[in-house]
């Protein structure tokens, strides 16, 4: 009986390994949350402010926010550089300097 219960466990740990493992890699290669925000009040906005119109005219009120949070209806703790947020993996906070 206790080698079944050993067999039992030795599957267990190898299956929460490859899970951890599964986790971590999807993480590090996702991309930081974005959100449209007016960029000089840092009001966030519908996700159409955001977005190129059809009409060539280019007009849009919006740009994009990447990591950070929306604390009483503004982003906080990201960057409209995308490049500057640290995307990180598990575990990370996401935020970067804005």
């Amino acid at each position: 009986m206790a080698r079944r219960r050993l067999r039992s466990s030795a599957v267990v740990l190898g299956g929460m390994g490859l899970l951890a493992a599964t986790i971590t890699s999807c993480g590090s290669d996702s991309e930081p949350d974005r959100r449209c925000v007016d960029p000089v009040t840092r009001e966030q906005l519908p996700n159409y402010e955001c977005e190129d119109d059809d009409s060539g005219s280019g007009t849009r009120r919006g740009s994009y926010y990447y990591g950070g949070r929306i604390s009483a209806g503004k982003a906080e703790g990201g960057s409209f550089d995308k490049s500057a947020v640290d995307r990180g993996g598990f575990g990370s906070s996401g935020s970067g300097g804005g």
